[in-house]
């Protein structure tokens, strides 16, 4: 029994949906990775593009020595041009992911000191919420429950309440019977 093959607790179906689940996967992982090389060479076209536009080709045959001192005096003003540019740009990336670094810490630190307070039922009035909300400007008063639908309930007829005692010697013998008789009768 030792060298019997232990069942698995995975169903068949579940493991059918496993490998399938899997494979696409690996699709997902293919096509991103087709993604990420085709933005590599986007950006290696466009960094090509960008070049040849602001740095014009060479065309150094046939200069004199005076002519190829003045291009390259121009080529280092412009490589010094781009150098300030990125070193401010790179300064203020920097500055930016400080203020960044700071607004989180201080998030953190708001977060951690406020404690909602508990919250008390107070009773007031519909004009006083008003007049609080809209301040001083608020001098009218409104009626609220003007424009509610009244609902009238009948009344029930109660009857009185006497002493027990008087009802019971009014109701004894023939005198009661008649009275009773003409209640009903009528």
């Amino acid at each position: 029994m030792a060298d019997a093959p232990k069942k698995s607790k995975i169903s068949s179906s579940r493991k059918l949906g496993l490998k399938e689940s899997f494979s696409l996967f690996i699709r997902l992982l293919a096509v991103a990775a087709q993604m990420l090389q085709e933005e590599t060479e986007q950006k290696i076209l466009e960094k090509e593009a960008t070049l040849a536009q602001r740095v014009p080709p060479l065309n150094l045959s046939g200069l004199s020595l005076k002519e190829l001192q003045d291009v390259c005096k121009d080529l280092h003003h412009m490589i010094d041009v781009v150098d300030e540019e990125r070193y401010d740009i790179g300064l203020k990336v920097s500055k930016n992911d400080k203020e960044i670094e700071n607004m989180k810490l201080k998030i953190t630190e708001i977060q951690s000191k406020f404690k909602k307070p508990t919250l008390r039922r107070v009773k007031i009035s519909a004009e006083a919420m008003l007049s609080v909300l809209l301040g001083t400007r608020c001098k009218e008063v409104f009626d609220f429950k003007a424009n509610l639908k009244t609902v009238k309930k009948e009344e029930e007829k109660k009857e009185e309440v006497t002493d027990w005692r008087k009802n019971v010697e009014a109701m004894s013998g023939m005198e009661g019977r008649k009275k009773l008789f003409d209640a009903s009768g009528n």
